[in-house]
């Protein structure tokens, strides 16, 4: 009888405790579970045109992170590499987004006093993405190339920027304690099924007692386990200090003689003398202790998932922001692809208004530098010399290659070499960037000459070189340069024999066929001719074969006397549109300007140099 009630209250046990463990499991899935997002919002801080969210936050967690602003009236989002946006801001008063609090529900907020305004960064081209909202706008912060990206929120740079954010995170939802609580939980309520539904076998009774049958064998058995239960429950319970028996053990009786257990079939059911059977109270006991066991066990992993999940819900506290110049990587390009493609589509797009219109105003914005005054001059002779020929157009399709600098410094150089609408041969673009806050321009278009393979040059970021600087080459770009302003000078220079001439590149022999027919034909004049370089343009970018590319500018002087007195000077009618004359008795000075790019092999090549790229406009005609 007290085995059944033992074996229900057991099986009772199993299936509640199961049924709390596999509550708590299914908890961890359901009710339990930490939240997908935490959302930070920011403090009221000190008001500043600009606000920069530190690179650090788009990688806090794993996953995309939104921001929400509220402001009155447009502000933009901009997204730019961190020293990019720390170049832009300068100097000007502004506040920082660099962190999140230890409980995770508030952004750290630093201010930076300055200059209370700033130039609007709306269009700027150190952005490669720009978000305009009004009232309110919700971003979701994706990197839009590899490494780092922060970003700046801005009204138009002399209003205060919209205070109102909060940024929404993805949260830790992982909960390991769940399938382990419903695999545990499941297999105590079948346990404890088990237990109810399955009954254990009969025991073996002992030998039958003398003349007695075996139910009533059974049921004497059954007596004396309770009477030794007793007793041995009643010892256990006292504080006595004599030796306590162990039913089946040898014992010493008082007399100190050894003698045996009073009766074996007492101790032992099964009649075996010497074998320590559990008592109905001491199964209790383990049962009970078993019990504890378990419940504390649920209890505890009920309370450690609870405290996992409210950890990842917490985000780390930022260690604060670091230079952003020093976190981003050196060797990052300048331009990501899309945002070369954006520049060049504007450059493009204000030279062809500039050239439909004649109006050299138009091409300021994104047009600089040798470029800007050749097509000023072009112009303005088109303007009175109807035949004279138009610059080559600019285009930004067909873009065949760009050429990315790493140098992050500035000025900043790039260059592209397209081969659109109007290009008869591929032109090099050449575009600077003079400071953060001022937009690429174009300084130099320079057709590729007919037959010549461009050099290969790495797309994802190559080196640029001081005009001076040698190293690992041939020559340095100044004295490539110059020593292509020497034989176009003369056709015995010295560099003669170290610039590859002939079919591929044609301008050089061209040049020089030019300059003699002049003096062959003058017969009245004197002329001399100087091709100079122009130090301050030159641009050197490293190629794929560890050699170089070399851009600049010459200035082709053309400068011409009568050779007695009375002998007049003619000069053609492009040149006489900018001299106000055609014809002099005291000489005259044309100057010309020429765009080149020169190829410049290894240190240890035996190959020449090889004039890539070069074109020549008018910019002056004058009378002395």
């Amino acid at each position: 009888m007290i085995g059944n009630i033992l074996r229900f209250k057991t099986a009772v046990a199993l299936v509640l405790l199961g049924l709390l463990t596999l509550l708590a499991g299914i908890g961890q899935r359901t009710f339990w579970a930490p939240a997908e997002t935490v959302t930070a919002t920011a403090p009221a801080g000190t008001a500043a045109p600009l606000t920069v969210f530190d690179a650090k936050l788009r990688t806090l967690h794993n996953g995309t992170v939104t921001i929400n602003v509220k402001g009155e009236g447009s502000f933009m989002l901009a997204a730019g590499r961190p020293d990019d946006v720390e170049a832009w801001v300068g100097n000007t008063a502004h506040n920082t987004v660099s962190g999140v609090s230890g409980d995770g529900k508030a952004l750290q907020l630093t201010h930076a006093d300055g200059e209370a305004t700033a130039p609007s960064p709306a269009g700027s081209d150190l952005w490669v993405s720009t978000e305009n909202a009004s009232g309110e706008l919700k971003y979701n912060w994706t990197p839009p190339a590899d490494g780092d990206w922060s970003l700046l929120l801005a009204t138009d740079g002399t209003k205060p920027a919209p205070s109102s954010i909060t940024m929404t995170f993805p949260n830790d939802t992982s909960t390991p304690w769940a399938i382990p609580l419903m695999v545990l939980g499941g297999l105590m309520i079948l346990a404890g099924a088990a237990l109810l539904v399955l009954k254990p076998k009969a025991a073996t009774r002992g030998g039958s007692g003398s003349g007695g049958s075996g139910s009533g064998g059974s049921m004497f058995a059954r007596r004396a386990q309770a009477k030794a239960a007793a007793r041995s429950e009643a010892r256990k319970s006292t504080e006595s200090t004599e030796a306590v028996p162990v039913v089946g053990s040898p014992t010493v009786d008082p007399k100190g003689t050894d003698s045996k257990a009073a009766d074996p079939k007492a101790a032992d059911p099964k009649g075996i003398p010497g074998q320590l059977t559990a008592t109905p109270a001491t199964v209790t006991q383990r049962l009970r202790r078993s019990g504890v066991v378990v419940a504390v066990l649920t209890a505890t992993a009920v309370a450690g998932s609870g405290v996992a999940a409210q950890a990842s819900q917490t985000p780390a506290p930022s260690p604060g922001t670091s230079s952003a110049a020093a976190a981003q990587a050196p060797d990052s390009p300048v331009l990501v692809d899309a945002q070369f493609r954006r520049i060049l589509e504007q450059v493009a797009s204000a030279v062809d208004a500039g050239d439909a219109a004649k109006d050299a105003s138009k091409l300021e914005p994104r047009v600089a530098g040798p470029e800007l005054e050749v097509r000023t001059q072009n112009y303005k002779i088109r303007s009175q010399v109807g035949s004279y020929e138009a610059r080559m157009p600019v285009r930004a399709t067909k873009l065949l290659t760009t050429v990315v600098t790493n140098k992050r410094s500035w000025p900043r150089t790039v260059m592209a070499v397209t081969q659109g609408e109007g290009n008869v041969v591929p032109q090099l673009l050449t575009l600077t960037q003079a400071s953060p806050r001022e937009n690429y321009k174009l300084v130099l278009t320079t057709p590729l000459q007919p037959g010549t393979t461009f050099p290969g040059i790495a797309r994802g970021g190559t080196e640029t070189l001081a005009p001076a600087d040698k190293s690992g080459l041939l020559y340095s770009g100044e004295e490539a340069l110059g020593g292509l302003g020497d034989r176009l000078n003369s056709a015995d220079s010295a560099f003669k024999d170290k610039l590859a001439e002939g079919a591929s590149s044609p301008y050089i022999a061209d040049t020089l066929a030019y300059q003699a027919d002049v003096v062959n034909s003058g017969v009245n004049g004197t002329f001399s001719f100087t091709h100079k370089l122009v130090p301050e343009s030159v641009v050197v970018f490293r190629t794929a074969d560890g050699g170089a590319l070399a851009l600049g500018r010459l200035n082709f002087g053309f400068d011409g006397a009568p050779k007695a007195s009375g002998d007049k000077l003619t000069i053609g009618d492009d040149a006489a549109a900018l001299a106000g004359g055609k014809e002099t008795s005291t000489g005259m000075v044309l100057n010309f300007a020429e765009s080149v790019a020169v190829y410049i092999p290894p240190a240890g090549s035996q190959d020449p140099m090889k004039l890539v790229a070069a074109t020549r406009g008018l910019v002056g005609a004058s009378f002395k």
